[in-house]
């Protein structure tokens, strides 16, 4: 990015005040947690069940942060330079759309169903951003930042099972890679208003693009319902279980990470 100052001292980054890019405290401290939790998971101290709580529910809300991040940054580099005065360069987790829906459903579905759904939303000013290729890499930033955390997760606990730290945390991250996965392969279905659908939207001839723009304000909804189907729930887990089998991520460690921030049941 080209920086320059404006007159008076006041540093600009592409037109934008550096603070636009500043990490805010909110998102500071759910660092913090997440990194305390994980000490207290790791040492298996204190309630521990409570401590991998705190490290999957915080590391799931970074990765949000970052994953809705990465949307904001590609489309302030394609030309859309609101997403800075709207204060989603900042990694607040409150600026992704509604906190209820973008923050509370996703950390309550990821609790009960161990699924990573797709929690908040960046919007972006298509008109502002030339060409097709440009809005898909805007929408595909968001799932190849859940596909990075993945490898990067199953890597760690490939190389890291067995060097130390209780069982309990490392059951707590394969939770979290298992998560991430899900989210992956959710974000990447082409369905309308969501990652995978707004990634093929550019490419549609001008009827299927305004039947998808139709739809695409109910796409979260339209995801519940196919979830809620058993053929269909079932196919996507046989997917997410063969790609967590190739990837080798092991199933009982993630099964026990979902017992434990179940932290009510005992």
């Amino acid at each position: 990015m080209t920086a320059y100052d404006r007159p008076g001292g006041e540093r600009l980054v592409l037109g934008v005040p550096r603070a636009a890019f500043r990490p805010s405290p909110v998102f500071v401290a759910l660092v913090a947690l997440f990194v305390t939790t994980g000490v207290l998971a790791w040492n298996g101290s204190g309630n521990v069940r409570l401590s991998v709580f705190g490290f999957v529910v915080s590391g799931w809300l970074v990765s949000l942060c970052l994953h809705e991040y990465a949307h904001a940054i590609v489309a302030f580099r394609a030309g859309d330079r609101g997403v800075a005065h709207r204060g989603y360069l900042t990694l607040n987790p409150l600026r992704y759309s509604h906190p209820l829906l973008s923050i509370a459903l996703p950390v309550l579905v990821v609790l009960l169903g161990g699924i990573g759904l797709p929690g908040g939303a960046v919007w972006v000013d298509r008109h502002l951003i030339p060409g097709r290729l440009r809005h898909t890499l805007v929408s595909l930033a968001g799932p190849a930042t859940n596909v990075l955390f993945t490898l990067v997760l199953v890597l760690v606990l490939r190389v890291g099972t067995g060097t130390g730290g209780s069982v309990e945390f490392w059951a707590g991250l394969a939770l979290l890679a298992f998560l991430q996965l899900t989210a992956s392969v959710l974000n990447l279905l082409p369905v309308p208003g969501l990652d995978g659908g707004n990634m093929i939207q550019p490419w549609l001839n001008p009827q299927w693009r305004r039947m998808y723009d139709l739809f695409a304000p109910y796409g979260f909804i339209l995801l519940f319902a196919l979830l809620w189907n058993p053929r269909i729930n079932g196919w996507f887990f046989d997917v997410v279980f063969t790609a967590g089998d190739a990837l080798g991520l092991p199933a009982w460690l993630y099964g026990t990470g979902l017992d434990l921030v179940r932290f009510w049941r005992g």
